[in-house]
């Protein structure tokens, strides 16, 4: 054993020797990037060439055994990246994304407006109307029947903001929201955090054993699962809004139907609750954003949105990924959508956590361009938790 200690200190002596070199190297490789930069600006030449870079990871990867081909070859793409962000800083090749945010930062406001013009689906009572009162202090709603028509009155200039559900804690994305995201034009500029407590409401008078239908949203009924499947001859119904759903009873006949509601619409509609806080989780929360047409950068802003399409090819979405690792900006959420009318492709909607100023985003930013088929900047903003 001790023989066996001793070897591996003499190996691991032989690696800090080794790491060494490679951090030389690395230097030098990086002031040779700089020389390439002030070539490619003296010669107008762009800081990406493909065809370049393709052959030199087939060279590279014929230079060392069969099993360590990958590996070399991820290496190789990890220097490259290191080296394009490099000459890319170097030229100040900001791109038209980088040009808009620092524009942005430059020209927004320093405080988050108290009151707006805010465009919310559903009915009063409903979780984006809570939201939305969290939000701005003095806020003017208009209610849509849909999603879609929250997203129109944004881009098209009718209210100058739009709340809607991103995610929630327990039944996942708003998947409609997020194939909405890849039809309409506009800009997140702050998201929330709130916490969601459903209750099932009825006409008062009604008793629990009389229940028959219950309505609901998609999302809030698959978040009760538990305490519906606990319920005997009932049938549970999906509609558009849970606050819709309060209406319904309230505005019904009968006292064999219930909403799965907040405690808001309870208060609303002159309901009673006959269960309240009948969520599978107790630490349930859903994220809403709000959304403008403009692009406008509060102080701040440590997050932001990003949506991506990428070449249909292997390791197209690592080379995307590797951006990230390479600048150590993290990824905290990452959705996959497929795309209408294109088979087996998909668009990818990146949260990361990073100012909007650093100076690592920015150089993401200028970066993704060669390495997407596609992205759109969709903005930068702070959540309210």
């Amino acid at each position: 054993m001790q023989q066996t200690m001793q070897d591996l200190s003499v190996t691991r002596k032989q690696i800090d020797a080794i790491d060494t070199e490679i951090v030389n190297l690395f230097v030098r490789r990086m002031a040779c990037a700089d020389e390439v930069a002030a070539y490619k600006a003296e010669h107008h030449l762009p800081v990406l060439d493909r065809s370049r870079e393709r052959e030199l990871l087939a060279k590279r990867a014929s230079m060392v055994p069969e099993d360590l081909r990958g590996y070399t070859q991820v290496l190789f793409q990890l220097l490259m990246e290191a080296s394009r962000n490099r000459q890319s800083e170097a030229l100040g090749a900001n791109g038209e994304s980088v040009e808009r945010i620092a524009a942005a930062l430059e020209s927004s406001p320093e405080l988050f407006p108290s009151e707006a013009y805010v465009a919310c689906q559903g009915v009063e009572g409903a979780y984006q109307q809570i939201a939305t009162d969290r939000i701005f202090k003095h806020a003017n709603i208009s209610y849509f029947d849909t999603f879609d028509g929250v997203f129109r009155a944004v881009e098209e200039g009718f209210c100058s903001y739009g709340v809607v559900p991103l995610e929630n804690s327990t039944a996942g994305s708003v998947t409609q929201v997020f194939d909405l995201m890849m039809k309409h034009k506009f800009h997140i500029v702050r998201t929330c955090r709130l916490k969601i407590d459903h209750n099932l409401l009825a006409k008062p008078g009604s008793g629990l054993e009389s229940i028959r239908h219950i309505y609901s949203h998609e999302q809030a009924i698959n978040q009760c699962g538990d305490f519906l499947g606990s319920l005997k001859g009932v049938s549970v119904h999906s509609c558009e809004n849970t606050a819709v759903a309060a209406q319904m009873v309230a505005e019904s006949d009968g006292a064999d139907i219930a909403a799965i509601a907040s405690r808001s619409s309870a208060e609303i509609y002159g309901l009673d609750a006959l269960a309240k806080n009948v969520q599978d989780q107790g630490n349930n929360y859903t994220r809403f954003a709000v959304i403008a047409k403009d692009l406008v950068i509060y102080p701040g802003a440590d997050r932001s949105s990003l949506m991506i399409v990428v070449n249909h090819e292997p390791g197209a979405l690592y080379k995307v990924l590797a951006k990230f690792y390479d600048l150590d900006i993290n990824i905290i959420k990452l959705e996959s959508r497929p795309i209408p009318d294109r088979d087996f492709e998909f668009m990818f909607y990146f949260d990361v956590q990073c100012p909007a100023a650093a100076p690592e985003f920015l150089t993401l930013m200028r970066s993704l361009e060669d390495a997407c088929e596609e992205y759109r900047y969709l903005g930068s903003y702070s959540e309210i938790v």
